[in-house]
């Protein structure tokens, strides 16, 4: 049985997105000097989509999302 706090990783999937807000809200946790633990705590999102964000943001200045290659794999 599931409850209303099931976890945002087993709601979401591999296909969706999070929004650009919450993307905001990663950085903005950040820019307040939270550490990855008590942002993904908070916000209820993976650790490593919080690294990501940060990190992305980081390297490019910003959090939207980039275009992919043509490359067919």
């Amino acid at each position: 049985m599931q409850t209303a706090s099931t976890n945002i990783c087993e709601r979401m999937g591999h296909s969706q997105e999070l929004s650009q807000f919450k993307h905001g809200t990663v950085i903005g946790c950040h820019l307040c000097n939270k550490y990855i633990r008590e942002i993904f705590l908070l916000l209820n999102i993976p650790w490593s989509t919080v690294s990501g964000i940060i990190t992305k943001w980081k390297q490019l200045g910003t959090t939207a999302t980039q275009p992919r290659s043509d490359a067919v794999v």
